[in-house]
């Protein structure tokens, strides 16, 4: 089992539920805890550069503005910053976020581990997850496994995601097409690129782009 954890956390009430499952229910006793993603970012620092590593990083995804101000504001910024360093800890997300398509998004593209979504079975699904993720497995939480076979459930792959950025940042479609073409990235054909396009359109319900884009936004997903 993993023997030693950093807890990122902001709300103590949460905080200490989650070290008490760990240390009661699953025996692990070195545990850490910081309640902005600054601090735990610099518990993790020290700790690698001690060579005494976190195993696992267990986050929220929001916290409260400090009258500090934080270079990392998210846990999904913290999640980038501490994979930079180390790149095979451990990440378990426990969040009140219930929408599958974020969540599907953090396993997609921040390859997270594990995820349990805060609510009335959250320790017993905290206690699940946290045995699976040391066993190897990727630990999906009911939301996203129930919705998986959903036609409203939006699974986005690399394209998408290169064609989301890049819609974000003002181009055409043209300009786009010709970019993939540049990077030899494919399918790149302008009819695939439409097709593409209209679905996204069609799969978040956006009336433009830049309805598209604030949307994908406030989805987490840009």
């Amino acid at each position: 089992m993993f023997t030693k954890v950093l807890v990122a956390e902001d709300y103590e009430i949460a905080n200490q539920g989650i070290i008490k499952v760990l240390n009661d229910n699953i025996g692990i006793a070195e545990i850490e805890e910081a309640k902005y993603c600054d601090d735990a970012y610099l518990k993790f620092r020290k700790a690698f550069q001690d060579d005494t590593p976190f195993q696992l990083l267990i986050t929220d995804l929001s916290f409260r503005e400090d009258h500090k101000i934080q270079v990392r504001t998210s846990g999904i910024d913290l999640i980038r910053d501490v994979r930079l360093i180390q790149p095979d800890i451990k990440v378990i997300v426990y969040s009140q976020e219930d929408r599958p398509d974020k969540i599907n998004m953090l396993f997609e593209k921040y390859k997270i581990n594990g995820y349990v979504c805060k609510g009335q079975h959250a320790i017993k699904e905290l206690i699940h997850c946290v045995d699976g993720v040391f066993e190897g497995q990727t630990v999906l939480p009911p939301e996203l496994t129930e919705m998986a076979d959903n036609d409203g459930f939006v699974e986005l792959d690399d394209l998408d995601m290169i064609l989301l950025e890049e819609l974000a940042k003002g181009f055409t479609k043209k300009e786009i097409r010709l970019k993939l073409i540049a990077e030899n990235i494919t399918p790149n054909g302008e009819s695939s690129i439409d097709k593409r396009v209209s679905k996204l359109f069609d799969n978040f319900q956006a009336k433009n782009t830049t309805h598209l884009v604030a949307i994908v936004k406030d989805m987490g997903l840009l």
